[in-house]
């Protein structure tokens, strides 16, 4: 079984995505997106698959994304803000993360979402009142990512690299 070296987890604006590419190519690894698997399969953006397939179809398709990226991915692997909820995605990172691998939670608050996710755009689990929707979203999900985290790491008005730094320090097990 090959697994993911080192798996990102947070909410949307959190970082996951820019955090991941820069940390696998510092890393020399592959970096994959369980949004970007998802939007594959499906055959189109995955606001679209939400709003023309429904939440169900999507989380269908995100956790079939996941557990394939956990049993065959060997790089970087950023998982979508939901991913976590799913009750055999949690099962599996939660034996990842007892087998030795590195869950680690990108902790963002709103304030520094709201620059980075852009309420504006189309990201359909934040229709209505998007700041107030993200919030609700945190506060069901924190203790589900804080769980899952073998480590956490604050994104607010830190750059990239910076995050990109901490997170290869906890990884190598140099920073505690």
């Amino acid at each position: 079984m090959t697994a993911p070296r080192v798996v990102l987890i947070g909410a949307p604006g959190a970082g996951k995505s820019t955090v991941g590419a820069l940390l696998a190519g510092r890393l020399g690894l592959g970096f994959r997106d369980t949004d970007a698997d998802v939007a594959a399969a499906a055959g189109k953006p995955v606001a679209e698959v939400f709003v023309e397939d429904g939440e169900p179809r999507f989380r269908e398709l995100e956790r079939a994304a996941v557990l394939a990226a956990l049993d065959g991915h060997d790089g970087v692997l950023a998982l979508g803000g939901g991913a976590v909820l799913e009750p055999g995605v949690r099962q599996a990172l939660a034996r990842y993360g007892e087998q030795g691998g590195t869950v680690v939670f990108l902790e963002v608050t709103l304030a520094s979402a709201a620059g980075r996710v852009g309420f504006n755009q189309p990201r359909p689990v934040l229709l209505g009142n998007p700041r107030a929707q993200w919030q609700a979203l945190l506060e069901q999900r924190r203790p589900v990512y804080e769980e899952l985290a073998t480590h956490t790491v604050p994104t607010d008005r830190v750059p990239p690299e910076e995050v990109v730094e901490r997170v290869i320090a906890l990884w190598e097990g140099t920073d505690d």
